[in-house]
């Protein structure tokens, strides 16, 4: 079992800047991809950026040049750092985590609201 941990929301006006963090737990080896997702208002919830093992890194199109993602191994922990918010970026991020064998896990989320 996996436990993962978000925390670093909060609310930011437009133009400013978020670092969200996941903690992972439990039994963590072997898991091949951490991603962050979004889920806005009435919205799905959609793939924000992953980031593989061996440290590749893939963003969706609305966030690229504003969002980075990367991982601590020594502290089991993925971030994302979130440059110049818009009030479009306002969601709940949630954290998961895919293992080799296919098996998923996911956080609880915390919420990210930009506003003035």
């Amino acid at each position: 079992q996996v436990q993962l941990v978000e925390s670093g929301g909060g609310l930011v006006q437009p133009g400013g800047s978020l670092r969200l963090s996941c903690a992972a737990s439990g039994n963590i080896f072997s898991i091949l991809i951490m991603s962050w997702y979004r889920q806005g208002p009435g919205n799905q919830r959609d793939r924000v950026a992953t980031i593989l093992s061996n440290g590749i890194t893939n963003y969706v199109e609305s966030v690229k040049g504003r969002f980075t993602i990367s991982r601590d191994n020594a502290k089991n922990t993925v971030y994302l750092q979130m440059n110049n918010l818009k009030p479009e970026d306002t969601a709940v991020y949630y954290c998961k985590a895919l293992r080799t064998t296919g098996l998923e896990y996911w956080g609880k989320g915390t919420l990210v609201t930009v506003s003035s």
